[in-house]
């Protein structure tokens, strides 16, 4: 009874508006068929109901009342459907798939099994083969890899085997590309330290192996030279002393410091002015004081 002790602690109607039916008609309890219920305070007009034209609503009500939502599977209101089929039993699903609706189309998607919405992949609507994007494993995600939508894209090269990534490694979209430089296996990094993103050679700057991590030191762009300086080993740092951005020249200066071998071989660096880069802050001289 504790789900009714909330419905009844707030018997008000919530922040949504008025009660009104999915044809623009008031609610009125005394005309439902659930009035059993209403009295154990399972719904309530505002709140919980399942003829309210409101999803909230509609939701609140199926996740009180589970065992109901079988029999609302085939309602005129897609809402109401699209409900129905999140909390209904899963073997009545199957017709689902072919209803006019994407919501409803989408919402069967993501709790039949597998192997049964193969084919939702190839649906007319984007949300619809997101579902099946999120569901589906191995070859069947193919087909998304050369979908329209870089949502489905992107939804799919974040399931996909590894091994299939590199069919996806030239996308034309950069977030797409990006999310297959944070799978893709390492050896298979190189490939993309020239893409055409900074964005994307900043995720292959942050997962490639010391060695080919060089192939980064002379980025166009700071915040892929920015991550390089991080990561790269500390012998292979004396590059980044010459760097345009005084922040990634600090970074650098700062990681070889820490290594006393190297260290010693910083007062022999020639920067860009043809200046030894100095290691410390200079001697302090009263003569320059005003």
């Amino acid at each position: 009874m504790g789900r009714a002790v909330a419905f009844e602690d707030n018997a008000f109607e919530d922040n949504l508006g008025a009660a009104l039916d999915w044809k623009g008609r008031p609610v009125r309890c005394r005309e439902c068929d659930h009035q059993s219920i209403n009295a154990m305070g399972l719904c309530a007009k505002g709140r919980a109901c399942i003829r309210d034209r409101r999803a909230r609503r509609v939701e609140t009500f199926l996740r009180a009342n589970p065992e109901l939502a079988d029999q609302y599977l085939d309602h005129p209101y897609f809402e109401v459907r699209a409900g129905a089929a999140r909390h209904a039993t899963v073997f009545r699903l199957a017709p689902l798939l072919d209803d006019p609706e994407p919501e409803v189309r989408a919402m069967a998607t993501l709790r039949l099994p597998a192997e049964r919405i193969r084919d939702m992949i190839h649906d007319e609507d984007i949300d619809v083969r997101i579902a099946a994007a999120s569901r589906l494993t191995g070859a069947d995600l193919v087909p998304a890899i050369r979908d329209e939508a870089y949502m489905v894209r992107i939804t799919a090269v974040r399931r996909m085997p590894v091994e299939m990534l590199p069919l996806v490694r030239h996308d034309p979209d950069p977030e797409v590309r990006a999310w297959v430089a944070r799978r893709i296996d390492v050896r298979a990094l190189p490939d993309m330290a020239f893409d055409p993103d900074p964005l994307v050679r900043r995720e292959v700057a942050g997962r490639l192996p010391p060695d080919p991590l060089r192939l980064l030191v002379e980025d166009s762009d700071m915040r892929v030279r920015f991550t390089v300086a991080e990561r790269l080993a500390e012998e292979d740092l004396f590059a980044l002393l010459d760097d345009e951005e005084p922040a990634i020249r600090e970074l650098a200066r700062t990681r070889i410091e820490a290594v006393p071998e190297l260290a010693g071989r910083l007062a022999d660096h020639t920067g860009n002015d043809g200046a030894a880069v100095v290691a410390f802050p200079a001697p302090h001289d009263p003569g320059k004081e005003t």
